[in-house]
């Protein structure tokens, strides 16, 4: 019989592969399609990201964390959840359809209006999906997800890269995407055995929106204020600085968001299991924080070093004022993961009601910063970010430790050592860049190897805690 433990191991090495995949596939693929399209273009796109995101909060309302929380769930409770996210996705879409004129004179772009409402049509394909990715989810099955996000990537990618070179621009954003979603929840239909019911049950709407309704507000004030300062870049300044902070950012995103999506969808379903045992949930805790630590510090501090040669060789000259930005961006992104993991504990812990009163409070922080975007710039906006992101974990770690006896002081110790490293081996490959006599591809080269084999060097030598850990649960899985 598999343990818990087994699972937990499968469940990583699944998820790593799957979004190191799928998240790599798309990130060459937006390599190549930048090369091909303006920054303005992609600006275009940034400006309706901001819709479909609060859309999409409403559409899974938490009832994803609630039913992977409990305990034992019926056909009842996920046909249920289903019907609901399915008659939500359609009234969002009309919602958006019928409001894209308004969305294209807010942002005085008349193409918004046709790219609105054909791209809101990925509302009603996620709702079809929301329920099967939630159903592997529970039972730490990566593996399908894993192959199927795999084969939408490819082939999306296909799609937006031909489009791309048959001059069709924005739209062959548009259609990557469209197709993207429903390759996955085609393949998520024919592959996963579940199909519903036909049954809505009151008593399981009810049950599982107690708990999820909390997450919906949280998940919508995230949300707003995750996509805001595109709202902001795109209205008081242009598509053109949209496209280069959105690139920007999603250089940032690859490693930060990846790692919490590889390490939060695996460590929810399993700490939930751990819920009632104090002492191991701790300890699995702590192991986990530690590890994603100190991948997320060496990827982003590393990415920070290398942020000039990367963006010049990698999507060209004409994207270098997307170097300043997503060099700040790194020192917000290389909290998320650490931000998310404590929120996750106080999920594990029930306590969907102060998840929400922290994310409210974080965001009335966050005005401030707003301000200071319109009123001295997209830089100073980002230096804010920095400012309010040590906040908010301040916050977070102080509620969520509180729970399991693992209060701020002892995750920062905890993670020191992994920052030490991260921060060293950064300033290294940097200075080794600014000294280099070579063009920018041969001083990327160089610079990401010499990082690589300092931080394992420094690992190996110190016998970090984090990297150990790392490196037992690989050696685990691949003795098999």
């Amino acid at each position: 019989m598999t343990t818990l433990k087994q699972k937990t191991i499968s469940g990583l090495m699944w998820s790593f592969i799957d979004s190191f995949t799928q998240k790599g596939i798309t990130f060459i693929i937006g390599i190549i399609l930048a090369r091909l399209l303006l920054p303005s273009e992609f600006g275009l796109i940034g400006m309706i990201s901001i819709f479909i995101a609060i859309s999409a909060s409403f559409i899974n309302s938490g009832f994803g964390a609630a039913l992977i929380r409990k305990k034992e769930c019926t056909d009842k409770d996920y046909s249920t959840v289903f019907y609901y996210n399915l008659a939500v996705g359609i009234l969002f879409y009309w919602v958006m359809f019928f409001s894209a004129p308004a969305i294209s004179r807010f942002f005085n772009e008349p193409q918004l209006i046709g790219l609105v409402q054909v791209m809101g049509v990925v509302l009603i394909i996620d709702s079809f999906t929301i329920i099967q990715s939630t159903i592997l989810t529970k039972r730490i099955d990566f593996k399908l997800q894993t192959k199927i996000s795999v084969i939408a990537s490819i082939v999306s990618g296909a799609v937006g890269i031909l489009l791309a070179f048959r001059g069709f621009g924005v739209w062959s954003l548009v259609f990557r995407q469209i197709s993207q979603r429903a390759i996955n929840s085609f393949f998520l239909w024919l592959w996963n055995r579940w199909r519903p019911l036909l049954v809505f049950s009151k008593t399981s709407f009810t049950e599982l929106f107690s708990f999820g309704y909390k997450l919906l507000i949280s998940g919508l004030i995230d949300t707003l204020y995750r996509n805001i300062y595109l709202l902001i870049i795109g209205k008081y300044f242009s598509a053109q600085a949209l496209g280069f902070y959105t690139r920007a950012d999603q250089f940032k995103k690859l490693p930060a968001e990846n790692i919490m999506q590889i390490v939060g969808r695996v460590s929810y379903p399993v700490l939930a299991q751990m819920q009632e045992d104090k002492v191991a949930l701790k300890r699995n805790y702590k192991k986990i924080i530690k590890g994603t630590m100190l991948i997320t510090f060496v990827l982003m501090m590393g990415m920070a070093a290398v942020a000039e040669p990367m963006i010049i060789t990698l999507i060209g000259e004409p994207w270098r004022p997307s170097i300043v930005y997503l060099q700040l961006l790194c020192f917000v992104g290389m909290m998320y993961p650490l931000h998310a993991l404590n929120l996750n504990m106080l999920n594990v812990q029930g306590r969907s009601d102060l998840f929400l009163k922290l994310e409210i409070i974080k965001k009335i922080l966050a005005v401030p910063v707003i301000i200071i975007g319109v009123l001295f710039g997209i830089k100073a906006m980002i230096m804010g970010m920095i400012v309010n992101t040590q906040i908010a974990y301040f916050l977070n770690s102080y509620w969520s430790g509180r729970f399991i006896d693992y209060p701020m002081l002892e995750q920062i110790r905890d993670i020191m050592p992994s920052f030490i490293l991260a921060i060293s081996m950064a300033s290294i490959v940097a200075v080794i860049g600014y000294f280099l006599p070579f063009g920018y591809p041969a001083t990327l080269m160089i610079q990401v190897v010499s990082g690589a084999a300092l931080v394992f060097a420094i690992a190996e030598i110190t016998r970090l805690e984090a990297y150990l850990f790392m490196k037992d649960i690989l050696h685990i899985k691949f003795s098999k």
